[in-house]
């Protein structure tokens, strides 16, 4: 019997060479027939088992977003996703939203979350990005309104005068449960919030948290400098002193002196009446700024919805 052939496949030198005129095709078949004359399996090529596979010593990318890794990645209690929530809340794409966790800019309930696939709860977390707030709630509402003058502030009026919740009286009918922070007596007009957010709308009218509102006063008479130095003293009023944080001159004309004043209190016609203590009655007033929001440019009557900086600004201002 002739022995097999080297496993390396080279032909065994002792191995009797077929003759002449044997045929090619009978000498490769009997190559293919093991001990018991029956046909061989086919075997790997050593040559491709021996191949030493290559090592990248590279680091993985920071950021891999193939689909496969994205359904592995692990799930975290319920709720939602926290880049989801983060797209949701305007605040960036997913993907730039991914990158913000990876870059340990979000943080959730106190600490800063780098893991991807985090769930939170829209309804209890409370989500910064760069240490601002997000508003992840999607039912809560922040309005900023321009008051006209001899408008109530009030959502009703038993009276029949108009009031600011027959400007938003539509949104009301559509189920928006509305209420405004702090008032504005009817001859004072701008800058008026509304929001369904209580736990802000009570934190923005304590005076403990001392948000600062600016006024626009047009008064009597020719302002001198002095009078800006006794307001920030204090005045001594019928309800207890009173001050203001800032005063300013930045027009007189005919008679008359256009001021800025920025105060955080939130007595009844607290502006009015300071001025007046001081010798100059006020003949309009406007409120334009409470806090980092502004009036803007709408006219009486407008609204505009609060932008996510904005109500990020008011959260920070009364710690929340």
């Amino acid at each position: 019997m002739n022995k097999p052939a080297r496993r390396d496949g080279t032909p065994d030198r002792k191995k009797k060479q077929p003759a002449k005129g044997a045929s090619r095709t009978t000498a490769a078949n009997k190559q293919q027939l093991n001990k018991r004359g029956k046909p061989k399996s086919a075997k790997p090529q050593r040559a491709a088992q021996a191949q030493t596979p290559t090592i990248s010593n590279a680091k993985p990318a920071k950021h891999q977003y193939a689909d496969v890794d994205r359904e592995l990645a692990p799930m975290k209690g319920d709720g939602v996703r926290l880049q989801k929530v983060l797209a949701q809340a305007g605040v960036a794409s997913r993907r730039a939203a991914e990158e913000l966790i990876d870059q340990g800019r979000v943080e959730v309930d106190g600490r800063i979350v780098r893991e991807q696939g985090l769930r939170v709860d829209p309804e209890n977390a409370i989500v910064r990005v760069d240490g601002i707030r997000v508003v992840v709630k999607k039912d809560l509402v922040h309005i900023a309104l321009n008051k006209p003058r001899g408008w109530q502030s009030t959502m009703s009026d038993d009276l029949g005068r108009p009031c600011i919740g027959d400007i938003v009286s539509e949104r009301v009918s559509a189920g928006q449960r509305l209420f405004h922070v702090g008032r504005l007596d009817a001859d004072t007009e701008g800058l008026i919030l509304l929001t369904n957010d209580g736990d802000l709308a009570h934190r923005l009218m304590h005076p403990s948290f001392e948000v600062p509102k600016t006024y626009l006063a047009t008064v009597q008479g020719v302002v001198d400098r002095s009078v800006g130095k006794t307001l920030k003293t204090g005045v001594e009023l019928e309800d207890g002193p009173a001050k203001v944080d800032a005063f300013t001159v930045l027009d007189i004309n005919g008679g008359k002196s256009l001021v800025k004043v920025v105060l955080h209190e939130g007595r009844k016609h607290i502006v009015r009446r300071l001025l007046e203590a001081v010798g100059h009655p006020v003949v309009r007033l406007v409120r334009t700024d409470i806090g980092n929001v502004a009036l803007g440019d709408g006219r009486p009557g407008t609204l505009r919805v609060l932008g996510r900086g904005e109500v990020g600004g008011l959260y920070g201002a009364v710690g929340l």
